[in-house]
């Protein structure tokens, strides 16, 4: 055989071979390109809140939220609670609403800090015939705690803090604000 024929067979399964090592890098990053796209930047959750006893209170507070990079975020929540106060000679019932702005900063994989300025309606009893309402502004500062449940939800401990502590809020002054949800995505 011809010295040029075994070259040709070499120089052949040689490219073979390089072409097939690029065909398999070039799978690989468009694998990771499509794992980064798979990869929702918006996330949900909310918190879902009752008391029971003389003072009956349910609220919804649902949330959504879009990272702006792995660790830091931005979202707005809305939220409604009905409540019955039974501390007095006459039952009290009221439907408070409002909304929130908020920005959170992973400091580790299960450690956030937060930061969300909310605005909320508030009936109030003036005497025993007549009620009034007021909107109320609050800035909360804190932190929470986060634990996996699954690959793309995860259990959420918050403990927020009102800084502003104005006189219409109806919290004692610097009581936290504990809540306890799940989040989905984030």
């Amino acid at each position: 055989m011809n010295k040029s024929f075994f070259v040709g067979i070499l120089i052949f399964i040689f490219s073979l071979s390089l072409f097939a090592q690029q065909t398999e890098e070039k799978q690989l990053v468009q694998e990771k390109e499509k794992a980064k796209k798979v990869e929702n930047p918006v996330y949900y959750g909310g918190t879902l809140g009752l008391s029971f006893g003389n003072y009956f209170r349910i609220s919804v507070v649902p949330m959504v939220g879009y990272k702006l990079s792995r660790d830091a975020s931005v979202g707005f929540k809305v939220g409604y609670a009905y409540t019955e106060d039974k501390r007095y000679d006459e039952k009290i019932t009221s439907h408070n609403y409002g909304g929130s702005v908020f920005t959170r900063y992973r400091v580790h994989p299960k450690l956030y800090a937060h930061a969300e300025f909310a605005y909320w309606s508030y009936k109030y009893q003036i005497s025993s015939f007549e009620t009034d309402r007021t909107w109320v502004p609050f800035l909360l500062l804190g932190g929470g705690f986060i634990q996996p449940i699954s690959s793309s939800s995860v259990f959420i401990v918050e403990v927020l803090f009102d800084v502003l502590q104005d006189d219409n809020s109806p919290y004692e002054d610097w009581s936290p604000w504990i809540s306890v949800g799940v989040g989905v995505g984030f």
